[in-house]
């Protein structure tokens, strides 16, 4: 990971709090206790923030205020970019090429060298009989097989374009919280949800774990994490998940 240390002081960004002060005591208060939950590492905070600018097309203040506050973090404008090429699968490529285009014009602002990213191999980009197979799980490739065989074909070239250990990728656990996010945000919570969370859950995180990333999408839209939590209980219901019992 490419580590950014400080971010430019200039050129500035409105305050919220001169947009309007009661709003921004709102906003401090919310935010504040959202990262006060446990276990979500600052890289996954940032990368759910921007997630949420994205579905939501937010690109404006949120969306810099989001990355400068990654920069922070030690969170670079590569591990943005890596983000944005994962989420484009769900979010759609205009969404994530109009957060692009925002990305590139808050590094000019800050002064900041465009990152290089190695290409993909011919073979992961190939729809013909010398691509590469898609690692796309057994029970995902069934169910797309009884829906149409040309989807099937899309999902695995986005697939196989998204390998987990590629140059400059996201870790599964947070792959998983962000693929889930975008669940949350377009309100697609049944197969998609819930091999999201499967996903989150064979990548080390636990059923707890879950728990808080999806308390901490709260702050992103009220109504649709209130949907996202009665899908979660009747998937962990159907499933067995079981967190741990309090105290």
């Amino acid at each position: 990971m490419t580590v950014t240390t400080g971010v430019p002081t200039t050129p500035t960004v409105p305050d919220p709090a001169a947009l309007d002060p009661v709003f921004a005591q709102m906003a401090a208060a919310t935010v504040g206790q959202a990262d006060a939950l446990p276990t979500l590492t600052a890289r996954e905070k940032t990368f759910l923030h921007i997630t949420a600018d994205v579905c939501q097309q937010c690109l404006g203040l949120p969306f810099e205020l989001h990355v400068r506050a990654g920069l922070r973090q030690g969170v670079s404008t590569a591990d943005v970019r890596a983000l944005l090429r994962l989420i484009s699968y769900d979010t759609g490529y205009h969404a994530a090429l109009a957060a692009l285009e925002r990305l590139a014009d808050v590094e000019e602002r800050l002064g900041l060298p465009r990152p290089d990213a190695e290409p993909l191999a011919d073979e992961l980009v190939s729809t013909g009989p010398d691509a590469a197979r898609s690692p796309l799980p057994e029970q995902v490739r069934a169910a797309l097989t009884d829906l149409d065989p040309a989807f099937l074909a899309y999902f695995e070239l986005q697939s196989r374009m998204r390998l987990p250990d590629g140059p400059g990728t996201l870790t599964v656990r947070e792959r998983a919280f962000t693929t889930m996010s975008v669940d949350v945000h377009y309100q697609t919570l049944g197969e998609t949800f819930r091999i999201h969370i499967d996903r989150a859950l064979r990548g080390g995180a636990t059923v707890d774990d879950v728990r808080v990333a999806l308390a901490y999408l709260g702050q992103f839209g009220a109504t649709r994490a209130w949907q996202a939590w009665r899908a979660f209980h009747a998937h962990a219901a159907d499933a067995g998940w079981t967190a741990t019992p309090a105290g």
